[in-house]
């Protein structure tokens, strides 16, 4: 079930692999995202010391969070992979030119992950084209619905 999707990742890269990771998250973060109270928009993955970490994500604190915690949304959270799946991506973030960007945010067993995306830029034509390929495929549904 899924939590919040980032679509404006779609609009601004292309998505070459998908990966989905854990999060290290504290208690007060967990009641805020089982609220809804969480934003990628502005979010992205960063590589540091062989770690992956998860930066620009809004957590908005619930009102009702505990008096002796001072709570941060938009602190650097760690991301949970298997080391080689890290190393691989290390490798295609640092010599290919890719980057990570989050993707989706939903539970999974009870547990909440991430999926992230190995995604390259998109320059300005190639936004433009695939605009015009969806606004296609939206008239082509319409003239099959219409008759």
């Amino acid at each position: 079930m899924s939590i919040v999707q980032n679509k404006k990742a779609f609009h601004d890269y292309f998505i070459e692999e998908k990966y989905e990771t854990g999060m290290v998250l504290e208690g007060w973060e967990v009641k805020a995202i089982r609220d809804g109270r969480v934003q990628l928009k502005e979010a992205y993955v960063i590589v540091s010391n062989g770690a992956l970490y998860l930066i620009g994500s809004h957590i908005s604190p619930l009102k009702t969070a505990s008096t002796h915690i001072n709570p941060d949304p938009v602190r650097t959270r760690k991301l949970l992979l298997h080391a080689e799946e890290i190393k691989r991506l290390i490798g295609k973030v640092e010599r290919a030119g890719y980057t990570l960007v989050p993707l989706d945010m939903h539970y999974k067993a009870g547990r909440i992950k991430l999926e992230i995306g190995l995604a390259k830029g998109k320059k300005q034509h190639d936004k433009r084209e695939s605009e015009k390929q969806k606004e296609w495929e939206r008239t082509k549904q319409r003239l099959m619905r219409d008759k």
